[in-house]
């Protein structure tokens, strides 16, 4: 069923003929998706290489990672860089508001050097071994914590530009763990999936098997076919919102940090905000925080603000609206101006 899994998955995200960089941390899930993609390489014309991540925060235990690793790719005839990170260093020197959590930060540079072990690979993508039962914790962690419809979205299964691809997505981790054991696959274990100490170990141990066993045994599928239903959705609104957003502001960057958040803003036109519909409103006001550099900020009552500010056509020039981030919204002749901006701009 697993390999029937990767092979449709395979066709799906056109891997064919390409060169695929797995990441591997050493656990069951990115070890069996090496050996599952290992196995079809041949008929499927697969290149392969291994990329893992030392996280430096587990000592001789990921050490050990990384040995086992090496290893395995190793015996599979596979070349294999590593990389060491330190997410702690994204933590330092950051308010608390903007400081990320350590699993945030892992993640980012995470991914960040994946990209650069596969340019040094001339790989064309980057496989991690997210699942099903991923998918769901996701989707479920965002609920719980609260989101906007995008959110339940969950994971993609490939990034935007498609370089990050993830095969195993619709696969459950008990499929993965019965076949590491019927292929007899070793793997290694981190500890620290075991403690109650991180809200998601909870939710994976305690609370989605309690809620299949009560409420619905498909449970992880639901909720997959949730996330792939409304990421479709998404893909619809996100060209209703491109379109509009074309018409109602322009992003101006005059150059003054080169290019990036802090020295570009929008110039919005000043009528028609009355005629939007309520979501598609606060879709655009989201977009324009998150072009800002500030979506990490915004809430449902940013979003009300900001069209209820921008519906005001008879407000004088100078008016203006403070946002979290920085940003604020000025009221200036002929329309409004949204960025990090003084009033005598």
């Amino acid at each position: 069923m697993l390999l029937a899994a990767l092979h449709r998955a395979i066709t799906d995200l056109a891997l064919e003929g390409r060169h695929v960089l797995v990441a591997v941390s050493g656990g069951v899930d990115s070890t069996v998706l090496l050996e599952g993609l290992s196995r079809l390489a041949g008929d499927r014309n697969l290149t392969l290489s291994v990329g893992h991540i030392h996280h430096g925060l587990r000592g001789g235990e990921a050490d050990a990672d990384e040995d086992a690793v090496r290893a395995r790719a190793i015996g599979l005839g596979l070349a294999c860089s590593s990389e060491r990170i330190d997410p702690r260093v994204l933590r330092e020197g950051t308010s608390n508001r903007a400081r990320p959590t350590l699993q945030e930060a892992a993640r980012s540079l995470r991914y960040e050097a994946l990209g650069r072990i596969a340019h040094l690979h001339e790989a064309d993508h980057i496989a991690t071994a997210h699942n099903l039962n991923d998918q769901a914790e996701t989707v479920l962690m965002r609920l719980l914590r609260g989101t906007a419809p995008g959110g339940l979205g969950g994971i993609p299964e490939h990034s935007e530009d498609g370089l990050v691809v993830r095969p195993l997505l619709r696969v459950t981790r008990g499929e993965i763990e019965t076949y590491a054991t019927q292929a007899e696959i070793g793997w290694r274990e981190d500890r620290s999936n075991a403690s109650d100490a991180y809200t998601r170990n909870r939710l994976r141990l305690h609370w989605i098997p309690e809620l299949t066993r009560e409420f619905n045994p498909q449970l992880l599928r639901s909720i997959g076919r949730l996330a792939e239903s409304q990421r479709r959705d998404a893909e619809w609104i996100g060209g209703l919102v491109d379109a509009a957003s074309s018409k109602l502001w322009a992003q101006k960057d005059p150059g003054t940090s080169g290019g990036s958040a802090e020295g570009r803003y929008l110039e919005i036109v000043d009528s028609g905000w009355e005629d939007i519909p309520e979501a598609l409103a606060f879709r655009l006001a989201r977009r324009a925080m998150h072009d800002l550099g500030a979506g990490r900020d915004v809430s449902r009552i940013h979003l009300q603000r900001i069209w209820a500010f921008l519906c005001r056509n008879e407000a004088a020039p100078g008016t203006q609206l403070e946002l979290p981030g920085g940003l604020r919204i000025l009221r200036v002749r002929g329309g409004f101006r949204m960025g990090r901006i003084g009033v005598d701009e």
